[in-house]
């Protein structure tokens, strides 16, 4: 039989906690804001491949939208690139290709010998690409941003000691992270600041919450007003994907609604997002950032793989109707500028639910990102 004074609590004392604790209880909100709390994850549709299906079993000559992505391998013996001195070839590092859908018609957008082209991100309007270059800069490493058009030409640096760039939907700013040590690192979550910068202008704005701190994988929404990212030890949270205002200090803990991992990223329309749960599965949920917070339901996993690898690295293609992600051995690293042997780039159907590789060398190819179709006249 239960003992009432047990740890020295009169009966009295014992009544009235219990009674604070079902007052407590009863009267905390589901949702830190009021709002209705988690909701259960959605069925899949269907029963996932954690394989990749044969590339004939997807038709992925029709899709009217390219893919840029990076990858790793010996430079080609031209002048095409923006290198200090003429290509000599034979020099594996970093390049940043385009290519279709289905994977053909491949071109090196950059090819440079001294310097490792990353993380490339297409400006909505589909004319200019924002990425990252490590470099060697009075005898020391530095990772800065840059953007360049579409076709490689007209290159032009944002910022130094910076990372992870992205587009606001006009197109007409890129939003960085400062590096958090002037020493380099790979580490993606070294990052402090947030800041803005103005391609018409030439404009550096910082971002009024001063608190961002080990956030990464920065996507801004298309109506402008809000961030998604990636956090790792900072702000008091171990690992976690946020939202907060792009124009205020408020911030939110996707989690409350089951939202976990890392790398989310926006359609075009801004009402749903893609993110990468664990190494080894991809997430698709419908977001509404209209209300006072944020809300993210109906979220499915879109693509598994077997415990022998991981898929990374997703995005969302214009029509909403595929999406694009990296694959390979779980030997490979996924961050930025990290060695990934054997891992190629992938296309899924969300209506099937079927995937297959659309390159087949396995030369770290990685961080794929859909190029937009631009409007006539542009």
């Amino acid at each position: 039989m239960w003992n009432c004074r047990t740890e020295g609590l009169p009966m009295k004392s014992i009544g009235i906690f219990i009674s604070m604790i079902l007052a407590l209880t009863v009267a905390s909100p589901a949702h830190p804001m009021g709002g209705a709390g988690r909701e259960p994850r959605t069925p899949k549709r269907q029963k996932l491949r954690k394989v990749p299906s044969q590339r004939a079993e997807l038709n992925l000559k029709e899709v009217a939208f390219k893919i840029v992505y990076e990858t790793y391998r010996e430079t080609e013996p031209s002048n095409a690139g923006f290198c200090s001195k003429p290509a000599d070839g034979g020099r594996p590092n970093w390049e940043l290709y385009l290519m279709n859908a289905d994977g053909s018609n491949q071109i090196n957008l950059t090819n440079t010998p001294d310097v490792d082209e990353m993380y490339p991100h297409v400006s909505p309007d589909g004319t200019k690409i924002c990425f990252v270059i490590d470099e060697v800069e009075s005898r020391r490493k530095v990772r800065n941003v840059y953007y360049m058009k579409i076709d490689g030409t007209e290159r032009v640096k944002v910022a130094e000691n910076a990372r992870q760039p992205c587009w606001r939907f006009d197109s007409k700013k890129i939003a960085y992270l400062k590096g958090e040590y002037e020493r380099y690192s790979d580490r993606p979550y070294a990052t402090s600041d947030l800041i803005i910068y103005d391609l018409q202008t030439g404009q550096y704005t910082p971002h009024p919450n001063k608190s961002l701190h080990h956030i990464y994988a920065i996507c801004w929404s298309p109506d402008g007003n809000w961030f998604v990212a990636a956090v790792q030890g900072g702000m008091e949270y171990s690992d976690a994907i946020l939202a907060f205002e792009a124009n205020g200090t408020k911030l939110f803990d996707l989690g409350w609604w089951g939202v976990k991992g890392c790398r989310p990223e926006f359609n075009l329309d801004g009402n749903k997002m893609v993110w990468g749960e664990t190494d080894w599965n991809l997430c698709l949920g419908d977001i509404d950032l209209t209300g006072r917070t944020p809300r993210v339901t109906n979220i499915q996993d879109v693509v598994q793989c077997l415990r022998k690898s991981k898929v990374y690295h997703v995005d969302i293609s214009p029509d909403g109707r595929y999406i694009a992600f990296s694959y390979g051995p779980f030997r490979g690293a996924q961050q930025v500028g990290g060695k990934a042997p054997g891992w190629n780039i992938c296309v899924s159907d969300l209506t099937t639910g079927k995937w297959v590789k659309i390159t087949t060398d396995g030369n770290h190819n990685k961080e794929p990102d859909w190029v937009p179709i631009p409007s006539a006249g542009q």
